[in-house]
């Protein structure tokens, strides 16, 4: 029982960090993409350089692509963890899948038997016409 719980546990748990996983690399995603969109704007002249400024944020977007990139192979990643994870879990559908597959080939079985059957009985009746055939011939 300790053990059942231990698991359930450790599940909840993982699911949890996949969530919290998930949420920070959305959060990022949508970070970086608002301050993309920021540095675009076109700013009023200040102290610095147009050409220093527009530098500045060619490389912050650079950087700022560059995580957007990083979160989304995160994210990408996370949904091979969350498939991998349902392989491994999904113990009552995978059971529900082999119940199904052997109701089907029962139900083989005795369709198979059935006709089996079926050809025996007409074995054995021909079998019998033919000795009585044979057994009231003349030519035994």
């Amino acid at each position: 029982m300790s053990q059942q719980r231990g698991i359930t546990q450790s599940k909840e748990s993982l699911l949890k960090s996949y969530n919290k996983r998930l949420k920070d690399d959305v959060k990022s995603i949508l970070d970086n993409f608002t301050e993309i969109l920021k540095a675009a704007k076109v700013e009023e002249q200040n102290q610095v350089s147009t050409l220093t400024q527009s530098d500045q944020a060619r490389y912050e977007m650079h950087v700022r692509a560059a995580n957007i990139v990083r979160a989304g192979e995160s994210l990408m990643k996370l949904v091979s963890n969350l498939k991998t994870f349902l392989i491994l879990n999904d113990f009552p559908s995978v059971n529900e899948g082999i119940n199904q597959r052997t109701q089907q080939l029962k139900a083989i079985q005795a369709e198979c038997d059935t006709k089996l059957l079926a050809l025996r009985d007409d074995m054995a009746a021909d079998l019998y016409d033919l000795e009585e055939e044979y057994y009231s011939s003349r030519h035994k």
